[in-house]
């Protein structure tokens, strides 16, 4: 019963993953409108990095990694906190957040792609019919939204960021799984964190110091502090710890989870209500993401370095 229990824990942990990134889109958009993209990068990550270290610090057990894994925690920091997340940042500036919600969709399938290559996974039928399906869930989705999710050329720039952040992320994921197992996800999210963190606020501090925050509202404020803590702290912890427990494609089909919470936001925040169109896609996506869950038999995991064995599958 325990590895049951556990199991859902795992999945409920990655649906309240995709309500944190769901709800983020609006929030970030409505940010943007009085901060700078880079400076928000600047003021939310270290939020963020400091909590982590903070419950790290609190813990037992290493506060630093082993000498041999310095390089691969430093280049998951670039690749994960500071390529992505610009990526992600200029990217929903420059295009709706519709049309980023459906390109970041598409990790899972770069997920699978490099998670084959590097022999991690080897995803069987039903997991690629769960992957097309939540697919064609996300066009549906965007469809049923009409021309205001158009890919047109004035959103090209943003949509490409979009796609490049997509591949960055699946990079990640598929490059932190080893060490996710050796160390926890914990750890491993700090760690890259503190990677990240000086770099986004070098890069961010001159747009902070162009920025007037005194005249950013409440809600401005509040923004940056859900998208740090919430956005960035908790979401990466559930997301590694997903990688962990169920392995690198199942925990990335939950990203398809994203534009469903997306719409609900909008429905119940800005009285946008969603079309049969978008209806039948989230019921697509949904039924993808059980296939895929269910679909991809147990890897057995190599034991970690520091002696414990994950009791789930690890990448």
């Amino acid at each position: 019963m325990t590895p049951q229990k556990r199991d859902v824990a795992t999945d409920l942990g990655l649906v309240a993953l995709a309500a944190i990134w769901g709800v983020n889109f609006s929030v970030i958009k409505i940010v943007l409108d009085e901060i700078d993209p880079l400076a928000l990068n600047a003021l939310r990550f270290p939020l963020a990095a400091g909590v982590l270290g903070w419950i790290v610090w609190k813990q037992s057990g290493d506060l630093l990694p082993r000498r041999e894994d310095v390089g691969r925690i430093l280049l998951l920091g670039a690749v994960g906190n500071v390529l992505y997340q610009l990526a992600f940042i200029i990217g929903i500036d420059w295009t709706y957040a519709g049309n980023a919600s459906l390109l970041l969709s598409t990790t899972p399938v770069w997920t699978v792609i490099l998670s084959a290559l590097a022999g991690h996974e080897h995803p069987n039928r039903w997991v690629v019919i769960g992957v097309v399906g939540t697919l064609i869930g996300m066009v549906l989705v965007v469809l049923g939204s009409g021309d205001q999710l158009s890919l047109g050329s004035e959103t090209l720039r943003g949509d490409l960021l979009m796609i490049v952040g997509s591949i960055l992320w699946s990079v990640y994921t598929v490059a932190g799984a080893n060490p996710v197992g050796r160390y926890g996800a914990l750890r491993m999210t700090t760690w890259t964190l503190w990677v990240g963190t000086p770099i986004l606020v070098a890069i961010g501090t001159p747009a902070v110091m162009r920025t007037d925050l005194t005249a950013a509202s409440m809600g401005g404020w509040i923004g940056v502090l859900y998208s740090g803590l919430f956005a960035i702290a908790l979401a990466y912890v559930l997301w590694y710890y997903g990688v962990q427990k169920i392995g690198n494609s199942r925990t990335a089909v939950y990203s398809n989870l994203v534009p469903v919470w997306a719409l609900m936001t909008a429905w119940l925040w800005l009285g946008e209500r969603p079309s049969g169109l978008q209806w039948l896609g989230a019921a697509s996506i949904l039924v993808g993401v059980m296939i895929t869950r269910v679909g991809q038999p147990s890897i057995d995991p190599e034991p970690s370095s520091s002696g414990e064995r994950p009791e789930t599958a690890s990448s």
